[in-house]
This record gives C-alpha cells, structure tokens and sequence, in this order.
C-alpha cells in the first residue's frame, strides 16, 4: 500500500472532533491576507478560466486570502514551478501529476508536490476533418498532427496515445507538432495539420466554435485506455463525449484522466483549509466554465493516486466525513 494511500483511508476512518471547531475559527479575522500564487495555464484556456474563478470566489468570501492566477503552458510547466517554489499552488492533469511525484517521465527527480483535491476529468480529444480520409488513430502515420504545447498535459497524453498505437517513433510515427490549443485550431481549420489533439472539459469552447466552421470527425480512443493504464497506472479511465456536442450525433468513447489542484507541502494548514472550504462552497461556478454536468464531491476530491493530500488537506476531509 503506498504511503498516498494509507493518507486517505485515514481521511476516511477519522472522526470530526476537535479538527471541526479548528475549521470553524479558520476564515475571517483581523491577521495579514496570505497571498498564493496559483499556476494556470494559457490565456483563454480552461485552467485559466478555473484560475480566475477561484481568485474570485476566495476574494468575495472575505477569507484572509488572495490567489493570484499565473498563465503558463500548463500542467508539467506548472508542476516544474511548484518544485521550484516560484508558485504556492498549481493545476496538472493526473498523469503529469503523477510523473512529478515519482520523478519519471519529464522529471529527473520527485517533486515537492502534495494534492489538495481531484476537481474534474479531462476527456481526450482527437478530432480530424469530417471530410478527410483519417478514420482512426493507425491512419495517422507520417502525418503531421497537433499534439499540444510543449510543457502541457495534452503533450503528455497525446504522445502516450500515439506511442499505444505504434506511432510513437520510426517510419511509422505521427509527426507531432506542439502547438496550444488556438494554435492547434487555426492548424486544423488551414489543413497545415491533419488531427488535433486536446484534453480539457466537455464542451471546450475553442472546439465548439472550430465545429461550427468546419465539420469534425472524432476519432474513438477508449480501445487504447487498458494499454494506457498497463503502462501508466489507473489514472487514465474509459469516459464519453456524449451525443449532442461539437455536433456529435452518437457518443464517442475515449481516455479520462483527472485534474487535480496541487500545492507546496510548506503551504500553510490554515492556508490549505480554508481555500478547500471555498472550493467546496463554490464549486459549480468554478467548474461553469471549464467542464459541463460536473460534480465536485469529496470523495471524488481524495482520489489523486500516487499523489499524497496536503496535511491542511487532509484535516479538512476529515472534517467532511465526520
């Protein structure tokens, strides 16, 4: 049993007590606002868009807190800042999340990284023209496809689909492009590339209004999710683009992995439990914007893997589980 796992069945066993009348004197007060920077992602993006929300709920909630949202490339660009110190708190999708803990993949060694709560699932997209010759992944070979910034969790995921469906390297490999996701866009939309891949919510409204240029095809991936796991780990999940969106008029299986919010293990208990008491309190107007039918609840939140909670994290569940 891994040590992130024995945190959380002790969340799970732990009484209210005197960790309840700790929390009920947390929020208010007449000390110095304790001010974290929160890693995002792109402008325009979804982790932005959660970012600002929460910068502004924690502002109307009067608690002694203030979260300054920081655009960067996202998910291994944040988890690099938060090893580095240069922000106290960061969104990253789990697998990034993961690679980070474990000192693999991107990371040369384990970062300080702790986890405060799972938020959402990232569904996978791989869409091409509605009116091109692609039909599945296979088809991709020696052709140019948009496969996320560098730095992003879309990078991550893209390359380890591709790389599931033997296009990974060789006379065979997709050529990757890393492009961001408006980049990725005007790609696809000018042909310059043949499939764009992202990872986000449902719907993403960058590829709401791309499907209404331009018709789309999206290509199924749940078949690549039990290859995807043997490698990885249960962060990945077989979930559905669901009929109705982008157009679609029947459900498209493909790969789910979660975001999670992080934080520096030297982040204040306090500090940590009064930001989840407003994530929690406000949880259907940070998700509006970046994921459609969504539900945040705690025993959803405790689920980050190999990623151990925050010990102010840890004190707040045990308050919600009583």
């Amino acid at each position: 049993m891994t040590s992130a796992e024995v945190t959380r069945r002790r969340v799970m066993g732990a009484g209210l007590g005197a960790v309840a009348a700790g929390l009920a004197g947390c929020s208010g007060g007449s000390g110095p606002v304790r001010r974290l920077r929160l890693a995002t992602g792109p402008e325009g993006g979804p982790y932005n868009a959660f970012g600002e929300a929460l910068a502004r709920a924690v502002a109307a909630s009067g608690r002694r807190l203030e979260i300054v949202p920081v655009s960067t490339s996202a998910s291994v660009d944040n988890l690099r800042k938060l090893d580095d110190g240069s922000v106290e708190l960061a969104l990253a999708m789990a697998d990034a999340a993961e690679d980070a803990v474990l000192g693999r993949e991107s990371f040369t060694r384990p970062a300080a990284v702790t986890a405060l709560a799972r938020v959402y699932v990232n569904y996978t997209h791989l869409l091409v023209p509605a009116d091109g010759s692609v039909r599945s992944v296979s088809e991709l070979a020696g052709r140019p496809v948009a496969a996320g910034a560098t730095g992003s969790g879309v990078q991550v995921v893209a390359g380890r689909v591709l790389r599931a469906a033997g296009l990974g390297d060789g006379s065979a490999a997709a050529l990757e492009r890393q492009l961001g996701l408006a980049a990725s866009a005007a790609a696809l939309r000018e042909r310059a590339v043949d499939a764009l891949f992202w990872s986000g919510g449902v719907p993403t409204p960058a590829l709401a209004g791309l499907a209404r240029e331009l018709p789309l095809r999206f290509l199924p991936l749940d078949g690549y999710v039990d290859v995807l796991r043997q490698g990885h780990g249960p962060v990945y999940s077989a979930v559905t683009l669901p009929a109705g969106v982008y157009g679609l008029t029947e459900p498209v299986g493909t790969v789910g992995v979660g975001n999670y919010l992080l934080a520096r293990d030297d982040v204040p208990r306090s500090a940590t439990r009064e930001l989840l008491q407003v994530v929690f309190e406000r949880w259907s107007d940070l998700l509006r914007e970046v994921t459609a039918g969504a539900r945040l609840e705690p025993r959803f939140a405790i689920s980050t893997g190999a990623v151990p909670l925050h010990p102010g994290a840890v004190t707040y569940y045990r308050s919600v589980y009583g």
